[in-house]
């Protein structure tokens, strides 16, 4: 066992298998998921956990060279945008649709799927390097 970190085994190893440009989504629950997509359910009910917590998290564990938010999310999710924007810091940030944000999904590596039941709580990290 960890003494601390990350602590779920299968988002562990997609973090550290993360490549230089993968694409890591972290949904709330209602994002659509395709098919071919692995997806991570970290969702036990309504709300937990939370979407905002779950990013902070793989902040702290991937290295992270931008953020893809859906440009819906500030007028639609205050809370969630400003939480976003402290979270990501300087981190270079890009806001695209969220039918756009949705298509991107096709192409993650991997969909973290959390119990966040406001609206476009959804961003999607592309994995950098640390050298």
């Amino acid at each position: 066992m960890r003494k601390n970190g990350l602590l779920h085994a299968k988002l562990a190893e997609i973090i550290t298998a993360a490549g230089h440009g993968d694409l890591i989504v972290i949904g709330d629950a209602g994002l659509p998921v395709p098919t071919h997509t692995p997806v991570i359910d970290l969702a036990v009910v309504p709300g937990l956990p939370a979407f905002l917590p779950v990013l902070k998290v793989i902040l702290a564990e991937l290295a992270t060279e931008a953020a893809l938010i859906a440009s819906e999310t500030a007028q639609y999710n205050p809370v969630i945008s400003t939480g976003i924007t402290t979270l990501l810091g300087d981190l270079p940030q890009e806001t695209i649709t969220h039918t756009a944000l949705k298509a991107l999904c096709q192409q993650a590596k991997v969909v973290v799927r959390t119990g966040e039941c406001t609206p476009y709580a959804n961003i999607i990290l592309r994995a950098g390097v640390t050298f």
